[in-house]
């Protein structure tokens, strides 16, 4: 089956308002930002978004967000997005903070189909007892508290209950793909795109380099086709379009 896309526009065309996305790559390394842009072009509103931060001010995921059109964020990183932090601090956002490693465990749970598991990252802490601010009023205090968690011992040991993700769309970003939806992702581009590409029931890649069918080396796929049902080429500029977070020189 040809899952390409004549264009990032194109694929993007059917979210809705109100659609939960999960959304690949870490900081500014490995994003999707074609898709993005795409989506932002494309007007839906009232996302919920699941991605371990939330790009930056003016780039990545912060441009959605700059236009008001996220209203939950479901991460592990605040990072240099400043916009974010006035958002949540003043009440207009939703953001559920998860450790990293359950962040990535829960996409990766959802996409399996496993609906929950136990961990021990947040025993005796917030995370498990609840109470974590999710969302402020104006005033400053907390409107939605995060609630409790389920705790169980196993050989001795306390775990916390985390449930898997899954989301209605996910956008991802891989260096090759073929027309099959297989990807390949590289370097630190693999952090939390391939697990975001499994939690969604609709993933769109974009991909720098298109394959024919066969071309890829079944040993050297990181994500099988049948996570992927929609695929977008990215041009030369496209592909070479890649920001940097924070630059440091030397003085």
């Amino acid at each position: 089956m040809d899952k390409v896309c004549a264009s990032a526009a194109e694929a993007v065309a059917d979210i809705p308002d109100g659609a939960s996305l999960a959304v690949g790559g870490f900081g500014l390394s490995g994003i999707p930002d074609v898709l993005i842009q795409a989506l932002h072009a494309q007007g839906a509103t009232g996302l919920s978004v699941v991605s371990n931060n939330c790009g930056v001010d003016g780039r990545g995921l912060g441009v959605l967000l700059a236009d008001g059109r996220i209203t939950r964020v479901t991460g592990s990183y605040v990072g240099e997005n400043k916009e974010f932090a006035r958002q949540y601090l003043s009440g207009e956002l939703e953001v559920e903070l998860v450790p990293q490693g359950t962040l990535a465990e829960r996409l990766r749970a959802g996409g399996a189909g496993i609906p929950a598991f136990y961990t021990p990252a947040g025993v005796g802490t917030q995370v498990a007892r609840g109470g974590l601010p999710w969302r402020y009023a104006a005033d400053g205090t907390v409107a939605v508290a995060s609630p409790p968690r389920e705790t169980r011992d196993f050989a001795d040991r306390t775990y916390v209950l985390e449930h898997g993700i899954t989301t209605d769309f996910a956008l991802v970003r891989a260096w090759r793909g073929d027309r099959h939806g297989n990807l390949v992702f590289r370097k630190s581009a693999a952090n939390f795109n391939p697990l975001a590409a499994m939690a969604g029931r609709i993933t769109v890649a974009e991909v720098a380099e298109l394959m024919e069918p066969g071309e890829l080396r079944p040993d050297e796929i990181h994500l099988p086709g049948v996570f992927v049902q929609r695929v977008v080429e990215l041009t030369g500029d496209q592909a070479a379009d890649k920001q940097i977070e924070k630059r440091t020189v030397r003085a």
